[in-house]
């Protein structure tokens, strides 16, 4: 795998409601680094049919042909820098769309608890089916990038991350090769141009913060139907789960 011809592009892979929009915050507050919001969204949304929130609006704002955004993601990094932190969500990557792309950027998995995922997801889609939250599609992806590299990439825990920010994110650009930066730790409040359109409905809670928050260890009360969610969910994240790095 040639991952990096002329700067890296890192392909973090997570699932929603995984703080994964905090850590687009924090690479995009590195002054090497631009990032892009889930660029499969409107393909995702086309294909599946799902109804989220701000739907159409995702539609008419991005490129929904799979192939020319997987082309787009390997192309030139916008704006000249060395860094372009490609934010995905795993649950977008469906069968039948092109994987060789992924040989030309750099993966990491971004994973935390399914009781923690269902209990904020469904929040915004309470009839949720397990497919939707990424797991099973982040493990697949996992095997894959495992199997092209012949070795591990690296996994990061949502729950390490708030616990300890910097000795999570200085052993995730260890393994990258890139120097940490004290800048990915903070940033200004407020929303982004980067966001995409459907930050409105879920971004409320990122628009606000100015960091990481701190780690809350409380186990979410969860329905019936959302801990039928957790057990279809559970075996994926324990797939991952060992392969995380541990926190300087």
């Amino acid at each position: 795998m040639n991952a990096a011809r002329d700067g890296l592009r890192i392909a973090m892979w997570s699932g929603p409601r995984n703080i994964s929009t905090a850590m687009m915050r924090a690479w995009e507050n590195r002054e090497d680094t631009v990032v892009i919001d889930e660029p499969f969204y409107a393909h995702y949304l086309i294909s599946t049919g799902v109804a989220h929130p701000g739907r159409d609006q995702v539609i008419a704002a991005q490129n929904n042909n799979a192939s020319e955004v997987a082309a787009m993601l390997t192309g030139p990094i916008p704006q000249g820098r060395a860094v372009w932190y490609q934010k995905h969500m795993t649950q977008h990557m469906l069968s039948h769309m092109p994987l060789d792309w992924l040989d030309h950027v750099t993966h990491c998995f971004l994973i935390r608890e399914p009781a923690a995922v269902v209990a904020s997801f469904t929040i915004q889609r309470p009839e949720a089916a397990a497919w939707e939250l990424g797991f099973e599609q982040q493990a697949r992806l996992f095997d894959h990038v495992c199997d092209r590299l012949g070795s591990t990439p690296p996994v990061i825990d949502a729950s390490d991350v708030l616990e300890n920010p910097a000795g999570t994110l200085r052993a995730l650009c260890a393994s990258l090769g890139v120097p940490f930066s004290p800048r990915m730790l903070q940033w200004p409040r407020g929303p982004r141009a980067s966001d995409g359109v459907w930050a409105p409905h879920w971004y409320a809670a990122v628009e606000n913060s100015t960091g990481f928050a701190s780690h809350q260890a409380r186990q979410p009360r969860l329905s019936a139907f959302q801990r039928g969610l957790v057990e279809q969910c559970q075996a994926y994240y324990d797939r991952l789960s060992p392969h995380r790095l541990v926190p300087d």
